[in-house]
């Protein structure tokens, strides 16, 4: 396990990050030098991309006066946050959307270097390619009204705790349908076991509040 601290804020990335990440960037199929530099590559710009996240959250909850620690596991991450006063539901919003928004912002920041040094080495565009991809595809994945994801905590937010169980509706429909899409349009399972996972455990909240 590796432990830091960035911005005052306790960091903790363990192992399984690591291997999740590697798998999701190809490790199985790596055979050359060439491909497992590429893979280091891919690790790096996951593990900054990821983390630019969970500081996203982070950040803004230590601004509303928490105490805030990163922890880095396996297929992502969270920020835990403790202490102080309750956060009111535009705060909760605010902390929520905090983590995709300043991702994207990455992603942009990448988008446009790369527009401005387009005769990087293939390894360095790469690179950039890669975060640049994480960055907002992590974002748009983590923006799905589905819980836990940050998009089903922002439409909990909005929607309110009245309204829980057409939160716990709407995640089951988005959740299966962006599973059966993913598969029709790639034939890759991983998406939609998670997918799967979320729509099960939304299903089994809904029918204990019913």
């Amino acid at each position: 396990m590796i432990q830091f601290s960035l911005f005052n804020i306790p960091v903790r990335v363990l192992p399984w990050f690591w291997l999740s990440l590697a798998i999701i960037g190809g490790a199985i199929h790596a055979r050359t030098k060439e491909e497992f530099f590429l893979l280091l590559l891919f690790l790096i710009a996951g593990f900054i991309s990821i983390l630019v996240h969970e500081l996203g959250h982070a950040l803004t909850a230590k601004a509303f006066g928490k105490r805030v620690e990163i922890v880095l596991e396996a297929f992502g991450g969270y920020a835990a946050y403790s202490g102080g006063a309750p956060l009111s539901r535009p705060q909760t919003f605010l902390v929520t959307a905090a983590g995709p928004a300043l991702q994207i912002v990455l992603g942009l920041v990448v988008y446009f270097f790369a527009e401005l040094f387009p005769s990087m080495s293939f390894q360095a565009m790469y690179f950039v390619k890669v975060l640049y991809a994480i960055s907002f595809g992590w974002a748009v994945l983590n923006l799905l009204p589905v819980l836990p994801l940050d998009g089903g905590r922002i439409l909990q937010t909005i929607l309110g705790p009245s309204r829980i169980k057409l939160t716990l509706m709407i995640s089951i429909v988005v959740a299966v349908g962006m599973g059966v899409l993913y598969y029709t349009m790639t034939n890759s399972i991983l998406l939609p076991i998670f997918m799967g996972m979320f729509a099960y455990q939304a299903f089994k909240e809904l029918k204990a509040r019913s």
